[in-house]
């Protein structure tokens, strides 16, 4: 069984900053892809950003140069800095695992972009 458990979202004012952690437990195997989505009221899910186990990286185009994600494998470990961050970012975040063909998700934290 896998377990993801995020941490890090709240309120912050345009032009903030925050990071999302995401921490996962249970039959990880070392090769393995892990992101973030997030989705807005009305919208659907859509990718932010991922990363391999090896260390590429992929970022939504209304992300890239803003947002920076990493991972610390001796921890299972994903991060997200978001910086500059925009009303158009306020969603919920998911963290997403994918392993051996099987996807996971985390249970979702909010992140609210307002003055």
């Amino acid at each position: 069984q896998v377990q993801l458990v995020e941490s890090g979202g709240g309120l912050v004012q345009p032009g903030g900053s925050l990071r999302l952690s995401c921490a996962a437990s249970g039959s990880i195997f070392s090769i393995n892809t892990m992101g973030w989505y997030r989705q807005a009221p009305g919208k659907q899910r859509e990718l932010v950003a991922a990363i391999s186990s090896g260390g590429g990286t992929r970022y939504a185009d209304s992300v890239k140069g803003r947002f920076t994600i990493s991972r610390d494998n001796t921890k299972n470990t994903v991060y997200l800095y978001m910086n500059s961050l925009k009303p158009e970012d306020t969603a919920v975040y998911y963290c997403n695992l994918v392993v051996r063909a099987s996807d996971y998700w985390g249970q979702g934290t909010q992140v609210t972009v307002s003055s």
